[in-house]
């Protein structure tokens, strides 16, 4: 079994999209966005750098947002899902936004996941709305013959996102949760030791907070899996400029390299990440 890591998408294009719907989904907002033919080449793992804020807003750079699925129909063409969390000033203007405004956006950006030449068993592990990527993965990997097996956390139960709609797509979903609200209470690393076990997983994809994912990689490492991670770090610029994004990641020599998450992520291989090393000067 070999996984195919993507290189980064030659087809990214800013366009002018408008928003087909806007709806609260919990503690999170689901932003449909018409984008014509560029949904046939976004896929799980890109990301948007959208322009926020409006024409006299102070916020320069643009924000980047994953891009949760692309869907293409014959009523609506091809459309963009994003999650998006009301929290920072760009995001919340955002998540404002009626149906209709016109979002000037760049995409798709960035690696995508690697899938599998062969049909295998996968695990997916979501924290918070970071899960959101994972469900257009999980309908790919479906119809490649993988199993495909799920966790989400979060600390509350009011921060996992729709984990009946995670459900459909996936043979089987666990739910955990520091406080204990649903699911299972602890973190979503209790699990995984034993579900790679049990299931015979061959590759875990993550995403979600850069803590959840350096404790996966500590055991996956342990038990020689495969671990794609989607790393959450502020990419200004999104392709690949202004340097804010870099991360330490282990070479084929051994040594450490600052590469740009925008660029040679957001999805990298976990096992090559210095995650003890992330946020220091070297």
């Amino acid at each position: 079994m070999v996984v195919m890591m993507a290189t980064i998408n030659k087809n990214a294009q800013q366009i002018l999209a408008p928003i087909i719907s806007n709806k609260r989904v919990g503690q999170y907002h689901r932003i449909i966005l018409n984008i014509g033919d560029m949904a046939a080449h976004c896929k799980p793992g890109n990301f948007v750098a959208i322009k926020v804020g409006g024409a006299q807003s102070a916020m320069v750079l643009r924000r980047a947002f994953a891009i949760s699925r692309v869907s293409m129909s014959a009523t609506l063409g091809g459309t963009m899902e994003l999650i998006v969390a009301p929290y920072g000033q760009g995001s919340s203007w955002l998540c404002a936004l009626p149906e209709g405004a016109v979002i000037d956006l760049v995409a798709p950006l960035g690696t995508a996941f690697g899938i599998p030449t062969e049909p295998v068993h996968v695990l997916l592990v979501g924290g918070g709305y970071g899960s959101a990527p994972l469900f257009g993965l999980a309908e790919l990997l479906n119809a490649r013959g993988c199993r495909v097996d799920m966790i989400l956390g979060a600390s509350t139960a009011a921060k996992i996102y729709a984990p009946m709609e995670g459900k459909r797509a996936v043979n089987s979903m666990r739910i955990v949760t520091e406080d204990g609200s649903t699911g299972t209470q602890g973190r979503v690393t209790d699990l995984i030791p034993a579900l790679v076990a049990d299931l015979d997983i061959a590759v875990v994809y993550s995403c979600g907070p850069m803590a959840m994912l350096a404790a996966i990689t500590k055991i996956t490492d342990d038990l020689d899996v495969v671990h794609q991670a989607s790393v959450e770090e502020s990419m200004a610029c999104g392709i690949g400029i202004c340097m804010t994004c870099v991360l330490p990641v282990k070479t084929d020599d051994g040594s450490t390299s600052m590469l740009r998450s925008c660029i040679d992520g957001p999805v990298m291989d976990g096992s090559k990440v210095q995650w003890d090393l992330v946020g220091k000067t070297l």
